[in-house]
């Protein structure tokens, strides 16, 4: 039994919490910690049903179900109408895998095994791949500029990149499934191999699954509706929630993970995790927001702020220098740390919601 499972004794706490009406930090702290293991557990199944339904088909599950957890939580938040939210929890996501999570890997696998090598044609490819999503995310942006008050013109430009960037994304996954074997490789198409020591049925899985999907909204509901009176107490903004403690609630299980491979000295895999999660986010989580959120009757465009692109143009070249060579060593890793951990003091520190 990993030992992040041990975190689901704060299900029920969260569920006493949110009932009885304690404190909202308690109540908050309790639906975070109960979301991980949740993660962990829809991680897990959606694995074995994606080993079992073969190789295109797994791939295809395991893209669209990678980043569940922070598509039920971002779905919340949008339904809350908390737009501020969920567009710092996107560009949150992509930094940390990019930053936290990769540097993370870097460092801990260099310090074991120094410089360690991994594939450099994939992981130019995922940094390509990257730099595209960059440039897609950052025009509406800068362009909404010009098209603004129209908020109509606005919202269509929006939508049309968000159905560009969902093309991108299915093409990018039949790439992957003709040019790389499933079984070793995890990124937007390929199907990351197992790390339980334990095998379920497809019928379980299936159980897990969707008991998974319920619990993580639930509790998606209580840290939403939770998070307006916590940052007020603690003195924090929205803005610092949703783009540093937001993606790591959602992400930590396969964040484990990618360091875990990393420590195995298999850096191909942590490579593909790492970039492969920011893919999913940036490709699919992001342009799915977006029309879902017409039927929530809350609009989600494109639209991020200066610091948010010039934070995430930022991530998007340091991957890709990341690629260049081949190699990676521990110092890179500090240095990818290094990075978050600024721009975490920096979000911290800017005086407003997003």
């Amino acid at each position: 039994m990993r030992p992040i499972y041990f975190l689901l004794l704060f299900l029920p706490i969260a569920v006493v919490a949110e009932l009885l009406h304690w404190p909202p930090l308690a109540i908050f702290a309790a639906s975070a910690l109960a979301v991980i293991p949740l993660a962990g557990l829809l991680g897990e199944a959606t694995e074995v049903l994606a080993e079992k339904v073969g190789p295109r088909f797994g791939g295809l599950l395991n893209a669209t179900l990678g980043n569940a957890a922070e598509l039920i939580i971002t779905i919340i938040a949008i339904r809350a109408g908390q737009l501020d939210l969920v567009k710092a929890s996107l560009i949150g996501s992509v930094l940390g895998n990019i930053l936290l999570v990769l540097g993370l890997s870097i460092l801990l696998g260099g310090l074991k095994h120094g410089v360690q090598r991994f594939n450099r044609d994939h992981a130019g490819m995922d940094a390509t791949m990257l730099i595209l999503a960059v440039i897609a995310i950052s025009v509406p942006s800068i362009f909404n500029a010009a098209i603004e008050p129209d908020t109509l013109r606005v919202e269509e430009l929006s939508l049309t990149t968000a159905a560009v960037m969902l093309v991108i994304y299915a093409l990018s996954i039949v790439y992957m499934l003709r040019t790389k074997a499933p079984d070793k490789e995890h990124g937007p198409g390929g199907v990351q191999p197992s790390h339980t020591g334990h095998r379920w049925s497809p019928a379980v899985a299936l159980g897990i699954l969707g008991v998974s999907v319920l619990g993580i909204a639930v509790m998606s509901e209580f840290l939403v509706g939770s998070i307006e009176p916590v940052t007020e107490s603690l003195g924090l903004t929205p803005f610092f929630v949703g783009i540093i403690i937001i993606p790591l609630i959602g992400n930590v299980a396969e964040h484990l993970v990618a360091v875990q491979v990393a420590l195995k000295n298999q850096m191909d895999l942590s490579l593909s995790i790492a970039n492969g999660s920011s893919l999913q986010i940036a490709l699919f989580v992001a342009p799915v927001l977006v029309f879902l959120s017409l039927a929530l009757g809350n609009p989600l465009t494109l639209e991020f702020n200066n610091f948010e692109l010039i934070a995430l143009t930022a991530s998007g070249a340091i991957a890709a220098f990341i690629a260049v060579d081949g190699r990676s060593n521990w110092l890179e890793g500090a240095m990818l740390l290094a990075v978050y951990v600024i721009l975490a003091l920096a979000f911290f520190f800017l005086p407003f919601a997003g």
